[in-house]
């Protein structure tokens, strides 16, 4: 059996096996079955349409005639991330015009685009495209760092902690379907667990990454403002106090780092911002009762 299409949830699967049985070709769901027991899930993550290996040709060649999508999110997405995406999967080693490609790349925006998401969402990863894109020559391994980004968010599910594990088990996933190279696919399963920030990044392309995700720690204070309250909205569920007391926990974490950036351009554009928006940030955060005296 082969992975032909990574569907955005069960009902788009669902759509492609119809599309696909019209021309004669028997289709299977993977994963469908998990979706409704373990919550509201990125379904990329889960949902795959497979066909017999002899059938592959022919159901790949019938998607590609019928697929209309990503036509219309190449015209409505970022051009930006069009952009982004074409030179990742080009420097794989992958034909920029392969079906697997915009399926892949449909799958993601849908999971970005997720409607209990409020930071997590597009607009985060554009911002991240825009701080990345002039430091790509940093890297080792500029396509992989790049397609890291692009799924270090991917799974979100907000009561679960295992969101970047399962996005880099997805990204490991897929490009292996893809036929990148087990060391690439490793490498972009590492880069994304590196942004737990639970420990300090290893290497020269966890830096850049963890760098990027971060850089909204020195914006503008209008916007890390925004951002902090769309963070609040995300985890609506959380009580008050236990979110406040976790909050003030990471962002103290984060600057008692001794650089909160690590590569030189970053650390001059956005440390000192960085520092100054978490401090007015824990200083809204500390108990009324510690603000004074």
């Amino acid at each position: 059996m082969q992975t032909i299409y990574h569907a955005a949830n069960a009902i788009d699967a669902q759509l492609v096996v119809d599309l696909l049985a019209s021309e004669g070709i028997r289709a299977h769901v993977q994963g469908s079955f998990l979706a409704g027991g373990v919550g509201e899930l990125p379904a990329g993550d889960l949902v795959r349409v497979q066909v017999a290996d002899g059938e592959a040709l022919h159901a790949r060649a019938v998607l590609a005639q019928g697929r209309v999508a990503s036509e219309v999110v190449d015209d409505a997405l970022d051009p930006m991330l069009v952009r982004s995406w074409q030179r990742a999967w080009a420097g794989l080693g992958l034909r920029a015009d392969a079906v697997h490609g915009r399926e892949l790349r449909d799958a993601l925006v849908a999971a970005w685009s997720e409607p209990h998401r409020r930071y997590h969402t597009l607009r985060h990863l554009v911002d991240c495209v825009a701080v990345l894109e002039p430091q790509l020559s940093l890297a080792e391994y500029p396509a992989e760092v790049e397609m890291a980004l692009w799924f270090h968010d991917a799974v979100f599910d907000l009561r679960a902690r295992a969101n970047e594990l399962r996005s880099a088990a997805w990204a490991m996933r897929a490009l292996g379907d893809a036929g990148v190279g087990a060391g690439a696919c490793a490498r972009v399963h590492a880069l994304v667990m590196a942004t737990r920030h639970a420990v300090l990044p290893e290497g020269i392309d966890q830096r850049l990454l963890v760098d990027v995700d971060l850089a909204i720690l020195g914006a503008s204070p209008e916007r890390f403002d925004e951002y902090e309250a769309e963070v609040r909205q995300e985890h609506a569920w959380v009580p008050r106090s236990l979110f406040r007391s976790r909050r003030r926990e990471i962002l103290a974490g984060l600057l008692a780092r001794a650089a909160i950036y690590a590569t030189p351009a970053l650390h001059a554009e956005r440390e000192a911002a960085a520092r100054d928006n978490l401090r007015r940030s824990l200083a809204r955060l500390r108990p009324w009762w510690r603000r004074f005296g």
